[in-house]
């Protein structure tokens, strides 16, 4: 027989209440609305969403990496596994409840990722957090940017205004990447308008769906293309 879900923790926020429930040692959930966000013992494609992101940054000598949105930080945990002790790394969270849960009961699941060293917590809207960084133009830039809200990229995505994935959303990830840095974004299914829009802003892109069999999310990646210029001529 099944255990009972307990609930750990509950707040009421702009989309719903956000919930924090666990049965058993390491199998947890996160709702908002009474929808299910998360699934600890569902991890694949966050995992893999981290590593395609940051896998190229093994041997950088200091690389920088923004990722929007902890969840239950297993992300986190895939994109610190790929970068050396050199990296650092910008978490930025809209809810302060998340930070404190993957402090507390779900640091179990990723080796407490989110106090890593090289970890960098900011309460806030990533896209606001990406708009501001795209106007300061001697900012900090970042060799990767990734994305793992539960809301992903979509058909009725509003293809100009939308703050994470329309055409300026896009093209504000494209001005903060380093050349040849990588967009890499967690979606609930494969968006040909999207893919699109990363293209038209100058990236290469791919897309993958991890796993095998049934039911499988896909993650988005866009490679900022290199500019050539042209040699005068004499």
């Amino acid at each position: 027989m099944a255990q009972p879900w307990k609930t750990l923790e509950c707040i009421e926020t702009d989309e719903g209440v956000l919930e924090l429930r666990q049965r058993g040692e390491k199998d947890f959930l996160i709702l908002v609305g009474g929808l299910v966000l998360m699934n600890s013992l569902s991890n694949r494609s966050e995992i893999v969403l981290g590593q395609l992101g940051c896998r190229h940054l093994k041997d950088h000598a200091a690389p920088r990496v923004l990722v929007g949105g902890l969840g239950m930080g297993y992300t986190l945990r895939a994109v610190l596994d790929c970068l050396p002790a050199t990296a650092q790394v910008v978490v930025a969270e809209l809810n302060p409840i998340v930070v404190q849960w993957c402090r507390g009961p779900l640091a179990c699941l990723t080796d407490n990722a989110v106090n890593d060293s090289r970890v960098t917590i900011e309460i806030g809207d990533v896209a606001e957090y990406v708009r501001r960084a795209a106007r300061d133009a001697d900012g900090l830039r970042f060799d990767a940017v990734v994305f793992d809200l539960y809301k992903g990229p979509h058909p009725k995505t509003d293809r100009t205004q939308d703050p994470l994935y329309g055409s300026r959303a896009i093209a504000n990830v494209h001005a903060i990447l380093q050349p040849q840095g990588l967009f890499t974004v967690w979606g609930e299914n494969y968006d040909e308008g999207f893919d699109k829009r990363l293209q038209a802003a100058g990236f290469a892109t791919s897309s993958q769906r991890p796993g095998r069999g049934g039911y499988r999310h896909v993650v988005f990646v866009a490679t900022k293309k290199v500019r050539r210029t042209t040699a005068a001529k004499g």
